[in-house]
């Protein structure tokens, strides 16, 4: 497997939509969020995907066996063995975090990139937005759900040496620069194991 191969955390908010765009396109690794993949894999029919329709058709929750699969689905197409992968809103437990480890063995990832913004910041920019669900309580909530899932995640790749926290303050530009900065230092520093 060539290219990138990174997986993207950030509160609501810290603008990881938008850098992982830019990520995708400079590196020219696939951008992949959980809720594309599912969506995807449902169009496409696939094992993972017909299962996955069905329990959202329920309105319950996608279990980590099924976003493992469609996850283990999508890195096996040939875009992602040309160009790498950017991993976004995937791995959010420890659980999948240990799945994606052997998913991507032997390689490995080169980084786990948190867009770090502190929280009354992403709170100002999701009232800025004006959306009708982004009431104080609603923000909180999300914010407060984000903190339990993603804590252990940070502990988790922080142990094993793949951790990189990267300011999300400032203009579109620095944010991306500093982004890249600490990605290509991983990149050339040939990062990449995990145990």
């Amino acid at each position: 497997m060539s290219g990138v191969r990174l997986v993207l955390l950030g509160r609501q908010g810290a603008g990881k939509g938008t850098q992982a765009e830019r990520l995708s396109a400079h590196y020219g690794a696939p951008h992949i969020s959980t809720g594309d993949m599912l969506r995807a894999a449902v169009a496409e029919g696939t094992d993972f995907g017909r299962k996955a329709e069905e329990i959202m058709s329920r309105g319950d929750l996608v279990p980590d066996d099924v976003i493992v699969g469609v996850v283990d689905e999508r890195l096996q197409k040939d875009d992602v063995a040309a160009g790498g992968f950017l991993l976004d809103g995937f791995p959010r437990t420890v659980a999948q975090a240990e799945a994606l480890a052997e998913l991507v063995e032997p390689d490995g990832l080169h980084a786990v990139v948190n867009i770090d913004v502190p929280l009354d910041e992403v709170r100002a920019r999701m009232k800025a937005r004006g959306r009708a669900d982004d009431t104080d309580e609603a923000i909180d909530r999300r914010l407060e759900l984000y903190e339990q899932e993603t804590s252990p995640l940070i502990d988790f790749y922080t142990e094993r040496g793949l951790m990189v926290h990267v300011d999300g303050l400032g203009t579109m530009d620095e944010v991306f620069d500093r982004l890249v900065a600490a990605i290509d230092a991983r990149v050339a520093g040939g990062a990449g194991a995990q145990s």
